[in-house]
């Protein structure tokens, strides 16, 4: 679409993700599919309209064609990228995941056999990450979770408010202290305008998109909901139990606040939390990382975690380190004795930071309040 919203069959690049919006791209006259990317289309009685179109320069990306049309869009220019068999998942998707689609049927089934744990096993197969057919479907798979992100930055749901990141450790239980204060951030956080993104995983990411997500209740609504969780405080030893705890919540609780998570299946044996109404997960944990500290324009903050976190830290570190100064965002570390005696990587921070236009732009505080006032400034 054009910026007014029109519908432009032009030659330049145009994404088609449903039959509905292809329908609407005949009945304007086109004369020519140059441009045009359609994916995962079940295009099926269309092949007048299809045989009749320039196809010179159109894409194709998994969708399903009458007999005898796919060869002919292929002869007079087309790349048709066909579905891969055996794969189990949509390398062509158009959308994010969400909750329900990756933990299909779990209130009657087990973990196990849902999709996110199906996609899992599957990434995990002998010789599977240098199998040309599965690198490549994970590569394709990749690329469109990014696109469907992008879109939903620019028009979608999460348009025009600011993201704020909250990176925590998986290992932080319901029920517990470090719990609490990560909902509360998320609650925060949201009630203040940002949208929250995490690494979409259990634990204190788990609950900064719990407290996101339930940011519409009033305070006694989203503790009666945190003692419930508490019932099952971690996902060991059973994936089953703990997201069929948070799907009751997320059941009772329907139509929370969007909040944004982005796992993924590198870390696979950590399962994807329930209260990110939008899910971006990658097969590619570098990508992943990089582009969930690119897309937080509202700044990160850090909660009390170990390896990982600090891997972030100084991942979002380096990127500020080589920023042009109206690109930096802002870094607010939680817990002073955490990241100062625990895992000191206040003072390597401030070190990094010296001399630097970074420097006033890191900050170091005890409560989730403070962090607050700092990504609101």
């Amino acid at each position: 679409m054009n910026p007014s919203g029109a519908l432009n069959p032009s030659p330049r690049t145009l994404d088609i993700e449903s039959v509905a919006h292809f329908d609407r791209l005949l009945h304007t006259g086109a004369v020519t599919m140059r441009g045009w990317h359609a994916q995962s289309l079940d295009l099926r009685g269309r092949s007048q309209e299809l045989r009749r179109l320039d196809a010179q320069g159109a894409i194709f990306l998994g969708c399903t064609f009458d007999d005898g049309v796919e060869a002919s869009l292929r002869s007079r220019g087309a790349l048709i990228f066909p579905k891969l068999h055996g794969v189990p998942f949509n390398p062509y998707r158009g959308s994010l995941y969400t909750a329900a689609e990756l933990y299909q049927d779990i209130a009657a089934t087990e973990y196990e056999s849902t999709p996110d744990a199906r996609v899992y096993q599957w990434s995990i197969l002998p010789g599977q990450r240098t199998s040309l057919e599965a690198t490549l479907a994970a590569a394709l798979h990749d690329h469109a979770i990014g696109d469907a992100l992008d879109e939903l930055r620019a028009d979608g749901e999460l348009a025009g408010k600011p993201l704020v990141g909250v990176m925590g450790g998986h290992a932080a239980q319901r029920g517990s202290q470090e719990y609490a204060q990560a909902a509360r951030l998320g609650r925060l956080l949201a009630r203040a305008g940002f949208t929250v993104a995490t690494g979409g995983g259990p634990g204190a990411m788990e609950a900064a998109n719990m407290g996101a997500y339930l940011s519409g209740l009033p305070d006694d609504g989203t503790d009666v909901a945190l003692q419930a969780l508490a019932a099952v405080p971690g996902f060991r030893p059973s994936v089953t139990a703990w997201a069929r705890q948070a799907a009751a919540v997320v059941e009772r609780y329907p139509g929370g606040t969007p909040t944004l998570g982005i796992p993924t299946w590198f870390y696979g044996h950590e399962p994807p939390n329930l209260f990110a109404t939008h899910i971006a997960k990658y097969f590619a944990n570098a990508i992943r990382e990089a582009i969930l500290l690119e897309l937080c324009n509202g700044g990160i903050v850090f909660l009390p975690g170990a390896a990982g976190t600090v891997q972030e830290i100084f991942q979002d570190a380096c990127e500020n380190y080589y920023a042009a100064p109206e690109t930096i965002t802002p870094m607010v570390l939680v817990g002073r004795r955490h990241w100062e005696h625990t895992y000191p990587a206040w003072p390597m921070l401030q070190s990094l930071a010296a001399g630097r236009p970074m420097a006033d732009r890191i900050f170091l505080v005890d409560t989730v309040e403070e962090a607050l006032a700092v990504v609101q400034r």
